[in-house]
C-alpha cells in the first residue's frame, strides 16, 4: 500500500494490531532516480521516512484483505482507502532465506566477519563470528568498516582498548582478536551489553562490558566511539577523558557534512582529523596531547 510518510508508521502498526504477521515501510520509489538514501544501520528507517512509503504486510492465507485494508486505513487517519496489490508467498524455508542473505565479510587481507552458520573462506584469516541481531554493529555497515579498518592499523599486543557504545561488541571483539591486552565495552542499553557478553563468548575472547548506569573509570590508550555526531557532541569531554595522554580516539557514525561540526566539538580537548571515508559517512581520528 502507497502512502505518505505522516501515516506510514500508523498504517503500520494498525496492520499488525489487526493481526498482519509483520508489516514494514519501504521507499515506493526505490530502484529508481527518485529513490531516498535513509542513512542508518541497515534495517533501520531514520525519521520522517519516505514523503512516497509503501507499507508492505505478511498477512495469514485466510485474512480479509479488503476489510483489513479498509479498517487500517481509517485507523492510520487516511481519507481514502490507498491503492494496494496482493501476491501469494510460496512456502519457504525462512531460516535459510534469511541466512542467505548474509555472507562474510572481508575487512582487509587478515579480518574477516562471518556469520556462524559460515565456514570462514580463509583459516589464516582473523574472523570474527557475528550473526545479525537487535544491536547496532553486524560489520556491513559503512561506519563499522571504517571502525574495524582503524583498529586494524592501531590495535598492538600492549593496548587498552575501550569501545564507547559497543552495540553488538563487534569492535571490542575485534581489538581483542587483534591482540589488544585490555579491553572494556560500555553502552546505554543493557540489551546490547547482553548481545556484547554473548557474542564475545562465542568468539573466545575476554572482554569486560558494562551498561552505563555504572560509573565508568580508567584511561585507555585507544577508544572508539561509533554512535552518531550529536550524541558525540554532547560526550566531546566524557569521551575524550578516557583517552590517556598519548593515546588515540576514533570516532563515526558522522556523515561527511557533519565532520567539521565534531572536529570543532573535540577541539578543546583533542585534536582530529579526518582518517578516512566511505559511501558519505566519515571516521575521525587524533591523539590526544
Amino acid at each position: 500500500m502507497r502512502t505518505d510518510c505522516v501515516h506510514a508508521e500508523a498504517l503500520a502498526d494498525a496492520l499488525l494490531e489487526e493481526g498482519a504477521l509483520s508489516a514494514s515501510i519501504e521507499d515506493a520509489d526505490a530502484g529508481t532516480a527518485n529513490e531516498t538514501p535513509q542513512f542508518g544501520e541497515p534495517g533501520s528507517i531514520t525519521r520522517p521516512g519516505w514523503e512516497r512509503s509503501c507499507v508492505v504486510a505478511l498477512l495469514k492465507p485466510d485474512a480479509d484483505i479488503a476489510r483489513l485494508v479498509g479498517v487500517c486505513a481509517a485507523r492510520a487517519g487516511l481519507a481514502e482507502v490507498p491503492a494496494y496489490v496482493s501476491e501469494e508467498v510460496a512456502e519457504q524455508d525462512w531460516v535459510q532465506v534469511t541466512q542467505a542473505q548474509f555472507e562474510p565479510i572481508r575487512v582487509s587481507d587478515r579480518l574477516w566477519i562471518v556469520p556462524s552458520w559460515h565456514q570462514a573462506p580463509d583459516p589464516q584469516a582473523i574472523v570474527l563470528v557475528l550473526d545479525p541481531g537487535m544491536a547496532f554493529g553486524t560489520g556491513s555497515h559503512p561506519t563499522t568498516r571504517l571502525c574495524l579498518e582503524w583498529l586494524e592499523r592501531c590495535v598492538v599486543p600492549s593496548s587498552s582498548v575501550l569501545d564507547y557504545g559497543c552495540g553488538s561488541g563487534i569492535l571490542a571483539i575485534a581489538a581483542a582478536r587483534l591482540g589488544a591486552a585490555e579491553v572494556l565495552g560500555v553502552d546505554i542499553d543493557r540489551q546490547a551489553v547482553a548481545a556484547s557478553i554473548s557474542n564475545a563468548e562465542r568468539n573466545a575472547v575476554d572482554i569486560r562490558f558494562q551498561d552505563s548506569e555504572r560509573a565508568l573509570k580508567g584511561e585507555f590508550d585507544i577508544v572508539v566511539a561509533n554512535i552518531l555526531a550529536n550524541p558525540l557532541k554532547v560526550l566531546a569531554p566524557a569521551i575524550c577523558g578516557h583517552v590517556r595522554r598519548g593515546g588515540s580516539l576514533a570516532l563515526s557514525g558522522i556523515l561527511v557534512e557533519q565532520a567539521e561540526q565534531l572536529v570543532d566539538a573535540y577541539a578543546p580537548y583533542l585534536p582530529l582529523h579526518v582518517a578516512d571515508t566511505r559511501d558519505g559517512w566519515v571516521c575521525l581520528a587524533g591523539v590526544k596531547d
